[in-house]
């Protein structure tokens, strides 16, 4: 049983953070206090492949394992957690079609994606469905050789920079059950009908636009049916999700190493009563919560993606990384505000933001509550165990 990353590991994670400590740390304060758009932190994850992380190298990606795939959000996080977010739904729409496309759609689609020549993310949440996707409204209805899609998507990331985007439609309204007359559909987003109707303010998740976008009578031919088959959308997006999940327990790792920084940091620093604040015992109990929290959070996640790149299924296991993982980033985020007292509330230092951008990942890819169900679920029907 061996905790290491292997050393082609090692590299990664360290010319990873070399561009974070260099590229994001010294501007995501002001860049995102401004709310300007960090296209040069994109341009240079385009040169490092990093848009192709789930792409096949056959057609141009990085096709990463999984525990590598973690250390990109990881190390991206912990420098600014909303600019992790470009990559994250574009990530998951390249995985869902390089492996549930026909080979036309990859061949045409995905070395675009690998470049970051074009950009996606996923259309799956509505005003009125989120956590319930079988009840979506949006839908596409067959005529001729095109379906003709109606509906509103929300909290789309990457929606004003999508060149294509994955989208959840009913192709069938009076399917039973419900999740057979889904399918998912590749919207080019310069289809007239297609448009990005506004912005959606955020507590945090700042660096990277989340939209609603409103389909109205598109157009869209039956050759961007992904897969070529009806019916099989919700089992698509399903599957997408548990990698979904690990990102978001690694991003959350990546806010917390960054809580725990900056708390050690400032503690070392900061004087009272003639001595460094690290040598109170009150903070040295939060600085030990933080550290072995977070520390529980990485293994779980490697864990997790570890039995990923073994071929399994891990519904499970992205749930409690993610679950537990985002619930003690929040936390180190509250722990490292209250160590920094006073200055944790100010936006000159890095602590308010990773606390509201902490409360995200409990909510993100599945609330915290539905993954407690998933994990309960997988272990009452014998799927897996705890051992």
């Amino acid at each position: 049983m061996d905790f290491e990353l292997n050393e082609e590991q090692k590299a990664f994670q360290k010319a990873l953070r070399s561009f974070v400590d260099k590229e994001i740390m010294p501007v995501a304060i002001e860049w995102e206090r401004t709310g300007r758009y960090p296209t040069e932190i994109v341009d240079h994850m385009k040169a490092m492949g990093l848009f192709g992380i789930t792409i096949p190298e056959e057609y141009g990606g990085l096709d990463l394992d999984m525990v590598s795939f973690c250390l990109v959000y990881e190390e991206i996080a912990r420098g600014w957690m909303g600019v992790a977010g470009t990559l994250g739904s574009h990530g998951l729409a390249a995985w869902m079609i390089a492996h549930h496309g026909t080979e036309d759609q990859k061949s045409s689609i995905l070395p675009k994606l690998a470049t970051g020549e074009w950009r996606t993310g996923i259309g799956l949440t509505e005003p009125g469905a989120g956590t319930d996707l079988q009840g979506i409204s949006t839908t596409a209805r067959l005529d001729g050789d095109h379906y003709i899609v109606n509906g509103t998507k929300t909290w789309i990331t990457n929606a004003r920079h999508a060149n294509m985007l994955p989208v959840l439609v009913k192709t069938d309204t009076k399917a039973e059950p419900r999740h057979k007359g889904m399918s998912v559909l590749l919207i080019d987003s310069t289809l007239e009908g297609f448009s990005v109707s506004k912005d959606i303010g955020k507590l945090g998740y700042k660096g990277t636009e989340s939209c609603e976008v409103v389909l109205d009578n598109v157009r869209v031919p039956v050759s961007a049916l992904l897969g070529a088959v009806e019916g099989r959308g919700m089992q698509q997006v399903l599957s997408g999700l548990e990698i979904g999940r690990l990102n978001i327990a690694a991003r959350s790792v990546g806010i917390a190493q960054a809580a725990w920084d900056a708390s050690l940091e400032y503690s070392r620093q900061r004087e009272a009563f003639g001595k460094p604040i690290a040598e109170f015992q009150a903070i040295q109990l939060k600085l030990a919560e933080i550290a072995t929290n977070l520390q529980a959070s990485r293994l779980l996640t490697y864990w997790a993606a570890a039995k990923a790149d073994n071929g399994e299924s891990v519904d499970m296991e992205a749930g409690m990384a993610k679950y537990f993982a985002s619930e003690a980033a929040i936390q180190a985020s509250l722990e490292a505000m209250r160590v920094h007292g006073g200055y944790g509330y100010s936006t000159e230092y890095v602590v308010e933001r990773l606390y509201r951008d902490a409360v995200l990942m409990s909510i993100g890819e599945g609330t915290n509550d539905i993954m407690k169900t998933i994990i309960a679920k997988s272990l009452v029907a014998g799927k897996t165990s705890v051992k």
